[in-house]
């Protein structure tokens, strides 16, 4: 900007400079010659941009207890659970046997309950060890 308003007063002064040089060095008794008037605006337009500021983060720990069941074996090799209406024997996934699903290893000839507390037993069927209807 400074550089620009430089050149434009050099301009005016060269402007002036050049009206006096078409004289033939004889000044006349009339008026002086007018001067040119430079007038120099300058606008700057600063945008500002704001840093963007931390991100806020919660953490919240939610703990739910599930409900807690106790097996007991019994002599002849059935299992019962001492909760009515729950299924005492769940996958390792903890979700309960539903009829038709394979058995594992340690639940062969045990009896548990389904979800809604059908009666159903382990036994070997169609070459496979699987969850039958009591």
């Amino acid at each position: 900007m400074r550089v620009w308003a430089a050149c434009v007063a050099l301009l005016a002064a060269g402007a002036a400079g050049c009206g006096q040089s078409t004289h033939d060095g004889t000044a006349k008794a009339s008026a002086p010659a007018p001067r040119p008037t430079v007038t120099v605006t300058a606008t700057t337009t600063v945008t500002a941009r704001p840093e963007p500021g931390p991100t806020v983060t919660r953490t919240k720990t939610v703990r739910t207890p599930g409900p807690t069941v106790t097996v007991t074996k019994a002599a002849s090799g059935t299992v019962r659970s001492d909760d009515t209406g729950t299924c005492s024997i769940v996958s390792n996934a903890g979700n309960c046997y539903r009829s038709g699903q394979f058995c594992r290893s340690s639940d062969h000839g045990a009896t548990t309950t389904t979800a809604s507390g059908t009666p159903i037993t382990c036994s070997y069927s169609g070459s496979a060890w699987r969850w039958t209807y009591a």
